[in-house]
């Protein structure tokens, strides 16, 4: 049973027991509804305790049931019938407790947690708000402005802060249910202390002005946010049953918004990238010590990453000099992850003195299990890194390139052993970003592929299988929508525009501003590397070239397409007339463009290349293309990933942009093959993930 009650003494006893996570199932609901009625039945029991079995409380909803229709018992009524004892209860927490979890835990009549429990209402993550009382709830426990910062930031409130807030009661001193019974016993016989009865927090019209003005810049485009501050603020001026009916009002339009099903999408996509036919049921080499290569901005990264993660990692530098800089580096960003609450600064100590090296001699890397390179990116010199790799690596090593684009197949042949041989293409900074693209060369063994999946794991990251190409996914997506956008400026439109309008779409940055944060030397040398395969007809960003003659290198030098400086960057006056010369060189008679063609235009790029990826196999499904660019990319989360958002627009409508374009440059818009079967045969993107989900 999901559900037992037991009574100890005169303290009635509820345990949940649903593995993993003890999530809010049918039964589950079922269950508390039936315990609570033997617990209210029991004359000898004068309290209760709610007990999780496991390794946590209730983390939240039963995920196997979004999408399909409600089942009774409903959530809000079995909090509701709790909170309605005549008899105290209280309820006990370790793991987490979230969503749904900390819900059912405002419903006790006194909470008690462990010192490293953590809780929160992260709802908004999935486009909803909480719709089980933690709108009415909440605020009448903490305040109004923790409750509201708490439900739109989604964060979780670890136990000491939950204590100091008046979440919880008490913190446990030792073991947890005998604190829980100990405190249970202290209330036997009281009266309960029903949240919903305590009075509301007091109206505050400008704090709740003030964080929706702040949700429009920092959630742009989103909608559950401001929904819920209104739910918050309304409904606590109405009577608590009132209120409770419109949270579940406003719960239930949000469950109906697209931004819902999007958000939805990517929950579930991002758990369905690591479910690969290719390592089912294969094991994965030993991995505790990790080599890196390079150390600079991203090998540094990577060392840092597996360095929290627990790894031992040796780091290996061609000089003295730089492999000291190397070390600083390391130490820097381990400083700032202690400063940040996420490394305490004895470990990062022990880090330091245990668990990290640095050194110039490929044979100080003969005891790794798996080695990543990040070196400059230039074939020559990954083979090269390779070729010593290949003798001095241990048998059964995973030999690792961080490459972005170059193909690593041609890599893995400059060792003896290919199989061994894989692409981890980290994201800057790589301590940070939670994308890692696995890329499977030709000759790749499983057990690497599956190593390099457990690596993710490990390092908190999301891992998602790419085939060998130019870019692999999101690079070469990257590329084909930068070619639109920059077709356009070459046509007449502003750069400045081009990053408004995408901005104003959801991306966390337009194409401009990023290409001046990683560095326009980063754009020049991709095209001088590729101008040897260049068609005829492809049209060159002349205007991105001359910016790099000028030394105009983006943020590093203070100017690319925008002005650096204290203040925020500043669009550039000298651009216009670059422009207008460029233009004039080539021919070009400028025209205009809308905000709403710039986004047709760039979308439209975007979703016939990753056609391409995922027509050829690059990417194995529509929801890995989503995964990438929504984690490594900024795509907005709201609008689902490009191949979710495709199927809302409805590829029909698509399709016929492309073909529109077409009939100014048949060249660049050239209608993928997968694109156009999907739409011959009324399909989706989404029918090519069915059965993809965990």
């Amino acid at each position: 049973m999901s559900v037992t009650y037991r009574r100890d003494g005169r303290i009635g006893v509820i345990t949940i027991e649903n593995p993993p996570v003890n999530a809010l199932s049918q039964a589950v609901r079922a269950g508390l509804m039936q315990a609570a009625a033997e617990f209210a039945a029991d004359n000898r029991a004068q309290a209760g305790v709610i007990l999780c079995a496991g390794r946590t409380w209730v983390a939240g909803a039963d995920i196997s049931e979004f999408g399909k229709p409600p089942a009774e018992p409903f959530l809000p009524d079995v909090i509701a019938a709790i909170e309605g004892l005549d008899k105290p209860v209280v309820a006990a927490l370790h793991g987490t407790a979230l969503g749904g979890g900390l819900e059912l835990a405002l419903g006790a009549h006194a909470r008690i947690a462990v010192s490293n429990a953590r809780m929160g209402l992260p709802e908004v993550t999935l486009g909803l708000l909480p719709g089980a009382g933690g709108t009415q709830r909440l605020p009448r426990l903490v305040g109004l402005e923790p409750a509201l910062k708490t439900i739109t930031s989604a964060r979780q409130i670890p136990a000491p802060e939950a204590a100091d807030l008046g979440l919880i009661d008490r913190i446990a001193d030792g073991d947890l249910t005998s604190a829980a019974l100990a405190l249970a016993e202290e209330l036997a016989g009281q009266a309960p202390r029903r949240t919903g009865d305590l009075p509301a927090p007091a109206a505050d019209p400008a704090l709740a002005e003030a964080l929706k003005a702040k949700l429009a810049r920092t959630a742009r485009g989103q909608i559950a946010q401001a929904t819920a501050v209104d739910a918050v603020t309304e409904g606590l001026s109405l009577p608590f049953a009132e209120g409770m009916a419109m949270e579940r009002a406003a719960f239930r339009a949000l469950m109906d918004s697209p931004q819902r099903a999007a958000l939805i999408h990517a929950f579930f996509a991002e758990r369905a990238v690591g479910h690969l036919p290719q390592i089912k049921g294969v094991e994965p080499r030993p991995l505790d010590r990790m080599g890196v290569i390079g150390g600079g901005t991203m090998g540094a990264g990577i060392a840092v990453a597996a360095l929290l993660a627990g790894l031992d990692v040796t780091l290996i530098e061609r000089d003295a000099e730089a492999a000291a800089k190397a070390q600083a580096t390391v130490a820097k960003l381990l400083d700032g992850s202690v400063k940040r609450g996420k490394l305490e600064a004895a470990r990062r100590d022990v880090i330091l003195s245990d668990s990290f090296r640095t050194d110039t001699d490929y044979a100080a890397l003969s005891q790794a299990d798996l080695i990543v390179e990040a070196v400059f990116e230039a074939m020559e010199v990954k083979e090269q890194v390779f070729r010593a790799l290949d003798r001095v690596a241990k048998p059964g090593a995973v030999l690792a390139t961080n490459t972005s684009y170059l193909d690593v197949n041609r890599i893995a042949d400059a060792t003896g052993r290919p199989a061994d041989v894989i692409g981890l293409h980290f994201f800057s900074p790589a301590h940070v970003m939670r994308l890692l693209e696995v890329v499977v060369a030709d000759r790749t063994a499983p057990e690497v592929v599956a190593t390099g999946f457990a690596l993710a794991r490990r390092l908190k990251k999301i891992a998602v299988r790419a085939g060998v190409c130019d870019g692999f996914i999101g690079n070469r997506i990257l590329s084909h929508y930068r070619a639109a956008v920059d077709a356009m400026v070459l046509d007449g439109a502003s750069p400045y525009q081009i990053d408004r309008a995408l901005v104003n779409f959801g991306f966390a940055m337009g194409p401009y501003a990023v290409s001046d944060l990683a560095g326009l030397d980063i754009g020049y040398m991709t095209r001088q590397r590729k101008a040897a395969d260049r068609h005829p007809r492809d049209r060159v960003p002349v205007f991105a070239d001359r910016l790099y003659e000028q030394g105009r290198l983006g943020r590093k030098t203070g100017r690319g397409y925008y002005i650096y400086g204290d203040a925020a960057p500043q669009e550039d006056p000298e651009l216009a007339p670059l422009l207008d010369r460029v233009r004039a060189d080539l021919g070009i008679t400028p025209r205009s463009f809308t905000d709403k063609e710039i986004v047709a235009r760039t979308m439209a790029a975007m979703v016939n290349e990753a056609a391409r990826v995922v027509g050829d196999g690059t990417a194995l499904r529509p929801l890995d293309v989503d995964v990438v660019m929504l984690n490594g990319y900024g795509f907005p989360r709201w609008r689902g990933g490009p191949m979710h958002w495709a199927d809302r627009q409805g590829l029909r409508a698509i399709l016929d942009d492309i073909r529109r374009f077409a009939a100014e440059d048949n060249h660049f818009w050239q209608p993928a093959d997968l694109l156009c079967d999907l739409v011959a045969g009324g399909r989706s993107f989404a029918d090519l993930n069915e059965g993809t989900k965990p």
